[in-house]
């Protein structure tokens, strides 16, 4: 047995495994030790294979495929520094519980620690956050040795999935020669089931993790729990939109609860059927009355923690009510120690069963009470003439969304104003962002790897800092199903940071924290070969229509002052406040 006929064997059947598994979305990242496992994706002929020249740029990509899909993706690197430029990206898919597939080539062992080239420690690289690692054998081609292959190769695409969603690290010391030959054909005579695995496709085995659904005793006391006139449920950002919202929504129709909805929870875009989606709270609940007006006696969460800031501190105000939370993912989510009943359960599966069990508990008093704190928001936000600010974005954007396509929205000021300007549509709508860590790198390539999966174009809607850290991602233009228009915000800087009270330490602040850079983005897209359109929001509108009716990437540019939108966002949210004082009396 040649040292090449191993490798060719070892890296085909994981490849082989990894395909009846389920998974077939590839990004290769250039290199030479991985020349195994890259040629044996390409022999297979079941791939959909994708190379970007920046490791960073293809983590995120291969993200961005395993939100749209909810089954990962697989991305591969060489040794040394390439496997560590995923590193960002793997935090983001573990704190966002999204599956990922992360595979590196390895030096063998022999030459690690040992002043050899382009050899660091990969042995778990990505730390805590990589749900499981595998550091793989050495090529070997022997019936044993390529069984408890095919059988790591199923394992570790299953503890990508839910219910413990999120990233998974295989490392591959290969030692040279690494260009592939053809697989020994007595071997195969004399080791089928090793070989060419389970006759018809099947798996090597197939891993299955099961859902955990409550007990009826469970169900039964969260029930009783939720026999309150004045009960609230709040839906944070979730690995599972798709299912977790319209179960959010049944059961607010059930109980009558108002549901506070969060852009990223599946829950605030898409037919009510009977509930009560409140707009707009993350500006009405900033005012001090209409926090103790809207006291609730009961709170059920299901997701990770809002991203309103304004709601997250209603939750603290009110931490000594009973506060249910169901969740089955792998991270804990109660950063405010406000839960008093934690249920580790298939969240989709206890709201629907709870909707059937449930009655009408929420009063109408109750229900009016958030209504005319919605109304009298509303009200403030269509009476406010003033000049437009950068959360005028979303009616745009809403209004022209197509459910078959996407939103992602970056992190920083863009999911906060979706959280305060991005009101409720019946039309479903998918949105996404990277809030696991809340980074606001590597979103260009997010957008495109979901863009991918969507039959329609997804819209991206970022700042220039978020744009400027991932402008090699505009590469991922040459993919042919991936089609995004981009909605840059461009206000020179880091515009969140108005909000603080730092911004009052001038010159510091703006020297080190603002930090404006002055450039010209347009000539980072004309590097790509796509063309930059300057709009001002009263235009956002139709140029959207036409970039999307059009089909192809594009960028739509929306200068914006920082000084002056804040001062805007302070306005209107004054306007707001005065308006809920008068409605709630």
């Amino acid at each position: 047995m040649s040292r090449a006929e191993a490798n060719t064997a070892w890296a085909g059947s994981f490849v082989d495994e990894l395909a009846r598994a389920g998974v077939r979305e590839v990004v290769l990242c250039p290199g030479s030790r991985s020349i195994p496992l890259v040629l044996a994706f390409a022999r297979d002929g079941r791939f959909r294979m994708r190379v970007h020249l920046d490791e960073r740029s293809a983590g995120f990509f291969a993200l961005g495929v395993g939100k749209a899909l909810g089954t990962p993706a697989v991305v591969v690197t060489t040794s040394g520094t390439a496997a560590a430029n995923l590193f960002p990206a793997v935090v983001e898919a573990a704190q966002s519980e999204t599956p990922l597939l992360v595979l590196t080539a390895d030096r063998p062992h022999r030459l690690r620690d040992a002043d050899a080239n382009q050899a660091i420690d990969q042995v778990r690289l990505y730390g805590p956050y990589a749900r499981a690692f595998f550091e793989v054998g050495p090529a070997v081609l022997a019936d044993p040795d390529l069984r408890h292959l095919r059988t790591l190769a199923c394992r570790a695409v299953a503890e990508t999935l839910v219910p413990l969603a999120g990233p998974v690290h295989l490392n591959f010391p290969f030692d040279k020669p690494l260009e592939p030959t053809g697989f020994p054909e007595d071997f195969s005579r004399t080791h089928p089931l090793a070989a060419t695995g389970r006759p018809e496709e099947a798996p090597f085995v197939d891993v299955r993790a099961p859902r955990a659904v409550p007990s009826e005793d469970v169900l039964s006391r969260l029930v009783r729990a939720m026999s309150s006139p004045r009960g609230v449920i709040v839906a944070g950002p979730c690995p599972e939109p798709e299912r977790v919202g319209p179960a959010v929504r049944a059961l607010a129709a059930a109980t009558g609860f108002p549901v506070l909805a969060d852009g990223l929870s599946g829950a605030r875009f898409g037919a009510p059927g009977g509930a009560l989606i409140v707009s707009a709270y993350d500006l009405f609940l900033r005012e001090p009355r209409a926090v103790e007006r809207l006291a609730p006696s009961v709170i059920l969460r299901v997701g990770a923690s809002p991203t309103s800031a304004p709601l997250l501190d209603w939750i603290l105000h009110h931490k000594g009510v009973p506060h249910l939370v169901v969740d089955d993912g792998d991270r804990w989510k109660d950063h405010g120690a406000t839960v008093s009943q934690y249920v580790r359960a298939d969240p989709a599966a206890t709201l629907e069963a709870l909707a059937v069990r449930a009655e009408r508990g929420a009063s109408d008093e109750w229900r009016q009470q958030w209504r005319a704190a919605e109304r009298a928001t509303l009200d403030a936000l269509a009476d406010d003439t003033g000049e437009a600010h950068e959360g005028s974005v979303w009616a745009a954007v809403l209004s022209v969304a197509s459910a078959d396509g996407a939103v992602f929205v970056s992190s920083s000021m863009p999911v906060r104003d979706l959280d305060a300007f991005g009101h409720p549509r019946d039309e479903p709508l998918r949105v996404l962002s990277n809030r696991g860590a809340s980074g606001i790198d590597g979103v260009i390539s997010t957008a495109f790897g979901v863009a991918s999966q969507r039959p329609a174009p997804t819209i991206c809607v970022l700042g220039d800092i978020a744009f400027f850290h991932d402008q090699n991602g505009l590469l991922w233009n040459r993919e042919e199903d991936a089609r995004v228009v981009f909605v840059l915000i461009d206000n020179d800087g880091g515009g969140i940071f108005h909000m603080l009270p730092v911004a009052d330490h001038e010159p510091h602040f703006t020297q080190l924290v603002a930090t404006p850079h002055g450039l010209d983005l347009r000539h980072a897209v004309e590097l790509h070969g796509l063309k930059l359109q300057d709009v001002t929001l009263p235009d956002l509108e139709e140029g959207l229509k036409a970039a999307l009716g059009a089909g192809e990437t594009a960028v739509l540019r929306v200068r914006s002052d920082r000084a002056a939108n804040h001062r805007r966002h302070e306005e209107t949210a004054e306007e707001v406040r005065r308006s809920v004082r008068e409605a709630l009396g």
